[in-house]
């Protein structure tokens, strides 16, 4: 069994898309708040290279920009290789969940469209009944409201 870590941080680049789209990557800034003689500064950043993989890779292309602020869920590694003689090292988070850390602003989720039985093409249809509220609206719907009205 894996240990899994989460990390909150700011996406330092915008996100990098490989192999098609089965592979996205971005890079994680994160700056500790620290207290110095003179109050709070900032820390020394830490950079991670934060690699998806399937559909997670194909959300997070479509999700997150330079500058958003993050949370990461996933497995730490550190990959080695050589160039010109030299060994290099870098920490890579191979992430499990990614998503927007809501303390730092405010995100509207979409589903993703269900494919249909018959084919692979994907279908917009209604949400499932327990998706609906009294007055016939998606959870999606009352997002766009929500912020339509804010």
């Amino acid at each position: 069994m894996e240990a899994l870590v989460h990390i909150t941080g700011y996406a330092g680049s915008e996100v990098e898309i490989r192999g098609g789209g089965t592979v996205s990557a971005f890079r994680l800034a994160c700056t500790p708040r620290i207290r110095t003689k003179s109050g709070w500064g900032d820390g020394n950043t830490t950079w991670i290279e934060v690699s998806c993989f399937r559909l997670l890779a194909e959300h997070v292309a479509a999700s997150v920009r330079k500058g958003d602020p993050v949370v990461v869920v996933g497995k730490l590694r550190t990959n080695v290789w050589e160039k010109d003689g030299q060994t290099h090292e870098r920490l890579v988070l191979e992430a499990d969940m990614v998503g927007h850390d809501l303390n730092r602003g405010t995100s509207a989720f979409r589903r993703r469209p269900r494919l249909t039985t018959t084919d692979s093409q994907e279908v917009d249809g209604p949400p499932p009944e327990d998706e609906v509220d009294a007055a016939g609206l998606s959870a999606e719907e009352r997002a766009a409201q929500a912020v339509q009205a804010a």
